[in-house]
């Protein structure tokens, strides 16, 4: 099949690639033409474990190809995806400027004899696929009411994952009522559920809901199980106990159930305030979700009332090694990271702080410039350094030379947002040691 992917994003990028290894002709189309020319010239603009080994061959075999023409890239295209952004707005609602405008440009391009399908492929509310049909009629010269559909095809992209996810996904969610739009979805996505998960059809609106219902009730477990770990340190039981005993119910399942400083990233933060503004327009006050958003705020500065009461309230002039700045780990994206957080505390009470992230510095940089100072590598930072915080659970942090940071650190004090060390190991080497919904270790 021939496919245009509109927006060279995340989604965007992602999408256009794994379609193309499945033999698809692909021209993903973005209005950047630094980005344009960078990708056209082999240099993949994202960190995604495994994508670049399929951009690079696709690229190579010809089936993946980038412009800054809308209208070339739709030109021969039987599917259209839209993979644009829609950031929130100041009333937590998402702006669909991106999407809508581009809408508009299509109904300009359209021919009538020309069918194509046009996918929503944003996390998008409910009722976007009628707005999207509505601006293409809207500025069309011609009569193509009936040469083409608008779907929504929502994205269950995890990062530092996203290429296994698109190549094995967990399900299929298509929103048409089209039944021409249908076989041609079907299509396009039969060689990705060959083992047998389902390509799931539904209305638009349905789809629609679909997403942020599925990142809402994640966001869900989250807060609850870090509101679990608020209970595990005043009541003196342990988190982790607790997670694997209600996680081995079926009912309940292993995953999402691990405490931390809260979620981060672009899609939970946007899509819970999003489906909680939703809510509202339709005069439904959605509590649960107010309160996860509520909780997961707090819980991103966790650590902080555990710091100031180790240093008795005076942060003036200490010095803070961080490991982790990204909101999670096989990602290079700081939306939302909890490490940010920690950093605007910390330097605020008169702190300094030196941080080392496997992906995340050079985003950090150019948010924050010489706000912190950065190492080369994670022991670097931890030279004079009065404690270690570590805010993402990066592999290469779950094992560390713990006698390097022992030797390094002024104190041998380390609070851990992410529970990556065992209690008795991390009491036997000394330490002091604080983390999440568990007791204190001690020296």
């Amino acid at each position: 099949m021939k496919i245009a992917v509109v927006g060279t994003g995340y989604v965007g990028l992602v999408t256009g690639t794994c379609f193309s290894e499945t033999g698809n002709q692909v021209i993903c189309v973005d209005i950047d033409k630094n980005k344009v020319d960078k990708l056209s010239s082999g240099q993949i603009t994202i960190y995604e474990p495994g994508l670049e080994k399929l951009f690079l061959r696709n690229q190579k075999e010809g089936r993946l190809h980038f412009t800054t023409s809308l209208e070339e890239a739709i030109k021969e295209a039987q599917i259209i995806f839209l993979a644009l952004p829609t950031p929130p707005g100041e009333d937590g609602s998402a702006d669909l400027k991106y999407i809508l405008g581009v809408a508009s440009d299509l109904g300009k391009l359209l021919k009538p004899a020309d069918y194509k399908v046009i996918i929503d492929k944003s996390t998008v509310p409910v009722g976007t696929a009628e707005k999207v049909r509505t601006a293409i009629l809207a500025s069309a010269t011609e009569d193509i009411n009936n040469s083409f559909d608008v779907v929504s095809n929502p994205e269950f992209l995890r990062e530092g994952v996203a290429v296994d996810d698109f190549m094995k996904p967990d399900r299929v969610v298509i929103g048409t009522e089209s039944e021409k739009a249908k076989k041609l979805m079907s299509d396009l996505y039969v060689p990705f559920v060959r083992q047998g998960n389902p390509i799931i059809f539904m209305d638009e609106k349905s789809a629609e809901l679909t997403k942020y219902a599925a990142n809402s009730f994640l966001a869900v477990k989250i807060s609850f199980m870090n509101e679990i770990a608020q209970l595990c340190e005043r009541m003196g039981a342990d988190v982790d106990m607790v997670r694997k005993g209600i996680g081995s119910d079926e009912r309940i399942g292993k995953r999402f159930l691990f405490p931390g400083i809260g979620y981060g990233g672009s899609c939970f933060p946007k899509d819970v305030q999003a489906l909680a503004k939703s809510s509202s327009e339709v005069e439904y006050e959605f509590k649960i979700l107010d309160a996860v958003m509520d909780v997961n705020e707090k819980q991103k500065l966790h650590l902080m009332p555990k710091i100031n009461n180790y240093f008795n309230g005076d942060l003036k002039g200490k010095h803070f090694a961080l490991w982790g700045l990204s909101f999670k780990p096989n990602t290079d994206d700081i939306r939302e990271a909890p490490a940010l957080y920690i950093i605007d505390e910390l330097v605020n009470a008169g702190a300094t702080v030196s941080a080392f992230d496997p992906e995340g510095m050079p985003n950090v940089k150019q948010l924050l410039g010489n706000k912190i100072t950065y190492g080369e590598g994670q022991y670097d930072v931890l030279e004079n350094a009065d404690a270690l915080i570590i805010a993402t659970e990066w592999n290469e942090f779950r094992t560390p030379e713990f006698e390097k940071i022992k030797s390094s650190l002024n104190n041998q004090v380390i609070f851990d947002g992410r529970n990556l060390f065992d209690l008795q190991q991390i009491k036997q080497l000394g330490f002091h040691y604080e983390s999440v919904g568990r007791k204190v270790v001690t020296q």
